[in-house]
């Protein structure tokens, strides 16, 4: 198969087979991360910006690095250092940071739709790590992966999605990845938490956890969106805690192989338990190992000699 998009926007741009071909990409970087000199010159020359106008520590991180592993000259820029805070609109920031032939910004943004925005009006390739509400492909992409090199397959297997659904671009990225890919997705929260109309989704919906986890081949647990909140919608987190927090107990109602995600930040407590957290079924580090090498191949496929 031949790469030919231009951009990274959402999930929903996909296809199964543009994603299957994606992960077998990405698996061909994991190798890279394991050497004594963790760098190759794949894409020496090319310029890559990260522009993280809302704040990240993983994504931002993994993406500086997934660019100097591949030997690209990687610049990252934030709002409090670029002339946003001076009244430019970002179109005219992110084409000005095209006129200094940049091959791949990496955004996010607070706003939903942005990364779609500047990607209509420039040459550069944009990738989208997380707009607002709507979508965070890459962190989706990196949890695909993992599922599937720990687990062999997607299809067919069981994934329970328990937390704030409604606020979360991972849960609405990874719904739409993995139901693409033959997962079984089951979603719980509470009723204040989960988004209209998302049976039509295409998964299994639930207010009680327990019946969502019950024999799960995946739980990925999501914290607390309050930044995105703009009104309580649960009594308090020591109440959400009780419903809603994996710890070991409530793994037991699971398949006994079952792998525990989470895609970080994690509220320790919330809602999950430092025991499981840190405990034999989670995979939440290999997830950002496994980031580093999808990221690596999302660059590659869109800088790199291959269309």
């Amino acid at each position: 198969m031949k790469w030919n998009k231009k951009d990274i926007l959402g999930i929903k741009e996909l296809s199964p087979d543009e994603i299957q071909f994606i992960l077998d990409t990405a698996d061909s970087f994991v190798e890279i991360s394991t050497r004594d000199i963790k760098k190759v010159p794949t894409l020496r020359g090319k310029t890559i910006i990260n522009f993280f106008v809302e704040a990240s520590t993983r994504t931002r991180t993994s993406f500086e690095i997934a660019g100097k592993r591949l030997s690209a000259d990687t610049v990252n820029i934030s709002p409090s250092s670029s002339s946003l805070v001076k009244g430019e609109t970002l179109l005219d920031t992110a084409r000005n940071l095209e006129a200094m032939s940049s091959d791949i910004v990496v955004i996010r943004h607070h706003a939903s739709g942005v990364p779609h925005m500047i990607a209509k009006h420039t040459r550069s390739s944009i990738i989208n790590a997380g707009d607002g509400t709507h979508e965070h492909p890459t962190q989706a992409l990196l949890d695909m992966m993992t599922i599937q090199s720990e687990k062999g397959s997607i299809s067919g297997l069981k994934i329970a999605i328990v937390g704030d659904i409604f606020h979360s671009r991972v849960a609405r990225s990874n719904i739409l990845g993995m139901t693409k890919m033959g997962a079984d997705v089951h979603v719980a929260g509470p009723a204040t938490m989960l988004p209209p109309f998302v049976d039509q989704w295409g998964v299994s919906v639930h207010t009680h956890m327990d019946d969502a986890i019950r024999n799960a081949d995946v739980i990925m647990m999501l914290r607390i969106q309050t930044e995105r909140e703009n009104q309580n919608i649960f009594p308090s987190l020591r109440e959400y805690s009780r419903y809603y927090c994996l710890n070991s107990d409530k793994v037991k109602l699971a398949r006994q192989d079952v792998m525990v995600m989470h895609p970080g930040p994690m509220n320790r407590g919330v809602e999950i338990s430092s025991d499981v957290a840190d405990g034999v079924h989670s995979v939440i580090l290999k997830q950002v190992a496994y980031g580093i090498a999808l990221r690596m191949a999302l660059l590659y496929l869109l800088a790199g000699e291959t269309k």
